[in-house]
């Protein structure tokens, strides 16, 4: 046998052989899968969660800082906001996985779920429920009794494709046989229910169609607004705005982020955070619960809406 032939044969024996003294270091249970640490020396990468503007970003900064705050301490890594001014942008960044996780509002998550594969991660529940409405507002001192006493007069919008603060008053005005470019005298776009608010109190505003959750909110941080306004009408219920999560977001992240919302109301930690938001806890809601909205938006022209 030839040196060659020798050398050749060793190496196929020695990797055949077995390494009798190499020791394995514990075990791994791939149903109970952790997130790894950070490496030393290593920035955990940030979880980027966008909230939409249904109220100011100022508004927005002092209600979810509590609750961010304490994802960045139960995840173990920063957590960054991001805002855009309308909704529609958001559901750009959730659509481009430029944030892991939106709290958007309900005609957002329709039209993102529709049009890209915007999952739904979780639903608020207050007050045991997981439903709110549209509100239509005007001064204590205005005699409109309804949309319909509305005509010719001034009326705050709040985003272009909110479900409260503008597909719902178009509807309306759609039943009474017009469109808002010719029913109402002049409208604008205030871009959060809280500045439409404002807007009606102050007198910029004949009247205006809010989120009735933020409406309440703001009265029981202020009761001095149950003088100053009156709501006269309130809208069927609707699906509640979610908390939804970008299609790049990966499985793992999702599966952590979704447990973490879902035990916050039985953690004595999450009191602040929930509490800040006007939030009971967080639960599992079907996409089924949106379907009312997707046959109201079959009903009014698209010619009346962006």
């Amino acid at each position: 046998m030839n040196k060659t032939l020798l050398v050749i044969l060793s190496v196929l024996l020695a990797a055949c052989s077995p390494f009798s003294e190499t020791q394995v270091a514990g075990s791994v249970n791939l149903n109970d899968l952790q997130p790894l640490p950070t490496p030393a020396g290593h920035d955990a990468v940030p979880l980027r969660v966008a909230v939409a503007a249904v109220i100011s970003p100022k508004g927005t900064v002092q209600s979810y800082s509590p609750l961010l705050l304490y994802l960045e301490e139960k995840l173990n890594r920063p957590v960054e906001l991001v805002q855009r001014k309308t909704y529609m942008e958001v559901n750009e960044l959730i659509e481009h996985g430029e944030v892991d996780v939106a709290f958007v509002c309900t005609s957002a998550y329709i039209e993102g779920h529709d049009t890209f594969g915007m999952e739904l991660l979780v639903a608020p529940q207050v007050n045991g429920k997981t439903v709110y409405n549209s509100v239509l507002i005007v001064p204590s001192s205005s005699t409109a009794q309804s949309m319909k006493d509305m005509r010719g007069k001034v009326f705050a919008f709040t985003d272009p494709i909110s479900l409260s603060g503008r597909v719902y008053p178009t509807y309306l005005v759609h039943t009474l046989g017009y469109s808002p470019d010719n029913f109402f005298a002049r409208t604008f776009f205030t871009y959060s229910h809280d500045e439409a608010i404002r807007a009606v109190t102050s007198g910029v505003a004949d009247g205006a169609a809010v989120d009735s959750l933020v409406f309440e909110f703001a009265l029981a941080r202020d009761p001095s607004l149950a003088e100053k306004l009156r709501v006269i009408h309130r809208s069927p219920d609707f699906g509640i705005p979610p908390v939804v999560i970008s299609p790049f977001t990966r499985p793992q992240v999702k599966a952590d982020i979704q447990t973490l919302l879902l035990a916050m109301s039985t953690d004595p930690d999450a009191k602040d955070a929930l509490a800040s938001i006007g939030v009971d806890s967080f639960v599992l809601l079907d996409d089924s619960a949106y379907d009312e909205v997707r046959e109201l938006y079959a009903i009014i022209p698209t010619s009346e809406l962006p």
